[in-house]
């Protein structure tokens, strides 16, 4: 026998519905009693965007068992991002085989974060899990395991904006600490000498550069080039947005 549950998601998992489910409530038909985790995500939310539910104006676990004419009041992370960090060591990504350009932009920002673009989803969920990484992906299904400590679904497909999407979810303004980590492998880089690596360098980059870092896994060197200057003028404008 099927029963009717009512459902309203607020704020920012809007993103995941059909317009006319949109800041509204709307009927869910079940059968049984699923746990309220289950119906979320059956509608097409992963449960790791949400924060808190109620049902009927009463706060219960993801686990609360779906009961028929229940009101089901379901909130996001918005505004209280630091609560998905809890039990989160470091700002440690691994990021799905959709995000290779993302995952470059974080590592110049020096931020852990590990790309390989043969990573199953069962891998990286292994590795979310044993090394406690924080999962960005712009694959839904990707974020309904439960194995995933914390996770993120990525709304745009540009590069800049989801960088710029991470660095609000997840207040990562402070944390930056840019050429410590190489683009490429996501090893440490530290500065060295230009003497060090001239043999290295482009002829252009010889004539007008002067400070230099170098990977010390697979050896790329680095300067403060455009792309850098890119990066560094977004960071800028997020935080002149945070206190305007």
């Amino acid at each position: 026998m099927s029963h009717t549950a009512c459902f309203y998601f607020h704020g920012s998992l809007n993103d995941f519905l059909r317009r006319p489910k949109r800041a509204t409530w709307f009927a869910y038909t079940f059968i049984g009693h699923p746990a309220v985790k289950d119906a979320i995500e059956a509608i097409g939310i992963p449960h790791l965007e949400v924060r808190e539910v109620l049902i009927n104006d009463l706060p219960v676990p993801l686990t609360h068992q779906l009961q028929p004419e229940d009101r089901v009041a379901v909130f996001p992370f918005d505004g209280r991002e630091s609560e998905l960090l809890q039990g989160i060591a470091a700002f440690r990504f691994v990021l799905d085989v959709h995000l290779g350009k993302l995952a470059k932009s974080l590592r110049l920002l020096g931020f852990d974060a590990a790309y390989d673009n043969a990573l199953t989803d069962k891998a990286i969920v292994a590795q979310a899990q044993t090394e406690q990484r924080i999962v960005l992906t712009r694959d839904v299904n990707l974020l309904k395991h439960k194995a995933i400590p914390v996770g993120y679904w990525l709304r745009s497909q540009q590069t800049e904006e989801q960088l710029a999407a991470v660095i609000r979810r997840f207040r990562l303004l402070e944390h930056s600490r840019p050429f410590t980590r190489c683009m490429v492998c996501n090893g440490n880089i530290s500065e060295v000498t230009k003497a060090a690596v001239l043999d290295l360098l482009p002829p252009k980059t010889k004539r007008y550069f002067q400070e230099f870092y170098q990977c010390e896994n697979c050896r790329r060197v680095y300067w403060k080039g455009s792309h850098y200057e890119r990066m560094q003028e977004l960071v800028r404008r997020l935080a002149a947005d945070r206190h305007a």
